[in-house]
């Protein structure tokens, strides 16, 4: 299972999204709001090449955290031993399920993909250990963004590039090399010369959180850029933000000043994580 960007021919990111390498086939998972551009996008370039299908009858829940393990293995012993970014296909209590150690919290856990006719008897199931409780899309944003993860639309979107985006590492070294995908002419000279700017974490000084598209100002009052996320981050204790700066103002510790309500706000550049992400890796 990999984590990997459709591309334009810019460059730019057209979404981001998990593939499995199911064997005779790819499972794709995809950003929802997405989801008609995307298969679009794949038909087209995979005309005569390759069948699309549509997965219109299944459903998508994760169960994050330091006792997903333990939890998952309750009902999928097998699951105890996954590594990250693995997948499995399994039963759950007597319905199929395909399960991937993976999700988008920085924590250990599981994507569940089901039959979107058993999904409420699973969350159920679920939801009865005394280890589990629902949480909504508010808990996976500040922990993600306390992970150094990407939010489509927001972080990332056809506008920048991976160089910029500082999502590098999503491309093989042989496909650095020999090219052959969309945007390759410019990501490559990025790569080679680099680029104007970079997606960096942020960390503001004292309790106020920084919002999107909050100004970002250089040690001079300069505009050198903008938050593209920012919040409190519970389990950190502090403020985290992250966003654009152009690259002269990209390395860790660099002063910056956040435009918070008109009121400047000191920062720094930051490394990502704000808190350690808690892979399983065997």
């Amino acid at each position: 299972m990999r984590y990997t960007l459709f591309l334009n021919e810019q460059g730019g990111i057209l979404d981001d999204l998990m593939v499995t390498n199911a064997g005779d086939h790819l499972f794709l998972v995809v950003n929802a709001a997405c989801k008609e551009q995307d298969v679009a996008h794949l038909r087209e370039k995979l005309a005569g090449k390759a069948e699309v299908e549509l997965l219109d009858d299944l459903a998508l829940m994760a169960l994050q955290g330091p006792m997903a393990a333990e939890v998952m293995a309750r009902f999928v012993p097998e699951a105890a031993t996954m590594k990250f970014m693995s997948y499995l296909s399994a039963t759950f209590k007597g319905v199929p399920v395909i399960l991937t150690r993976s999700g988008y919290t920085g924590e250990d856990g599981y994507e569940i993909s089901c039959d979107k006719a058993d999904a409420e008897m699973i969350a159920r199931a679920l939801l009865g250990e005394s280890e589990v409780e629902a949480i909504g899309l508010g808990a996976r944003d500040s922990l993600r963004l306390e992970a150094g993860l990407c939010l489509y639309g927001h972080d990332i979107d056809t506008t920048t590039t991976p160089v910029e985006g500082a999502l590098e590492w999503t491309l093989p070294k042989r496909r650095r090399a020999e090219g052959g995908f969309p945007g390759y002419d410019i990501i490559h000279r990025q790569l080679t010369e680099g680029a104007s700017r970079r997606r960096v974490g942020i960390q503001p000084d004292g309790r106020q959180p920084a919002r999107e598209h909050t100004e970002i100002q250089d040690a001079n009052g300069t505009l050198i850029g903008e938050i593209t996320s920012g919040g409190f981050g519970p389990t950190a204790g502090a403020p985290v933000a992250m966003g654009y700066v152009d690259i002269t103002n990209s390395a860790v510790g660099t002063p910056l000043t956040l435009v918070v309500r008109g009121k400047p706000l000191p920062a720094r550049v930051a490394a990502t994580p704000f808190v350690p992400q808690r892979y399983y890796r065997g």
